[in-house]
C-alpha cells in the first residue's frame, strides 16, 4: 500500500486537506463561534466579487478587533494557506490582508483567485459538519 506524499497530492487535494484541518480546528470554539466563522466564511466569496480581496479581509479584520476571536482564526486559516500552503511571497507572511496591501497587481490577482477556491473547500466542510446554519 503507498501512501501519498504532498508532492504528490493535486493542489486541490492539498487546499481541501488544509481546509478540512482549519474546520477541525474549530473545535476548541463554542457552537456559536463556530457557526459564526462558517457564515463569516460563507459570505467571503460575494464580499471579495463585490468590493475586492483586500476590502474583504479588512471588513473581516475589523469585525474581528470587536474580539470576535473566530474572524481573527479565518484570517489566520487564510493567511496560512495562501502563504504558507500556497506558497505566494507576500509582503507580510504574518498577514494575508498586509500582503494584499503591499504587493503588486499578479500578487493580488494570485491571492484573490487562491483565496476563492479555497473558501470552496472551507465552505462545503463547515456545512458538512453543519455550522453556520443559526442566523443566515
Amino acid at each position: 500500500m503507498t501512501t501519498r506524499t504532498e508532492s504528490q497530492q493535486t493542489l486541490d487535494q492539498r487546499r481541501a486537506q488544509h481546509a478540512w484541518q482549519a474546520i477541525e480546528k474549530l473545535d476548541r470554539f463554542s457552537n456559536q463561534q463556530r457557526d459564526e466563522y462558517a457564515r463569516e466564511a460563507k459570505k467571503l466569496p460575494v464580499r471579495i466579487m463585490a468590493s475586492g480581496l483586500g476590502q474583504a479581509l479588512a471588513f473581516i479584520c475589523a469585525k474581528a478587533s470587536d474580539k470576535k476571536e473566530t474572524l481573527s482564526q479565518l484570517h489566520r486559516d487564510l493567511t496560512d494557506w495562501v502563504l504558507n500552503g500556497r506558497g505566494l511571497k507576500g509582503a507580510a507572511p504574518e498577514s494575508l490582508l498586509q500582503s494584499v496591501f503591499r504587493g503588486d497587481a499578479d500578487f493580488m490577482r494570485r491571492a484573490t483567485n487562491e483565496v476563492l477556491a479555497y473558501l470552496q473547500w472551507l465552505n462545503r466542510f463547515a456545512e458538512a459538519k453543519g455550522l453556520g446554519k443559526s442566523n443566515d
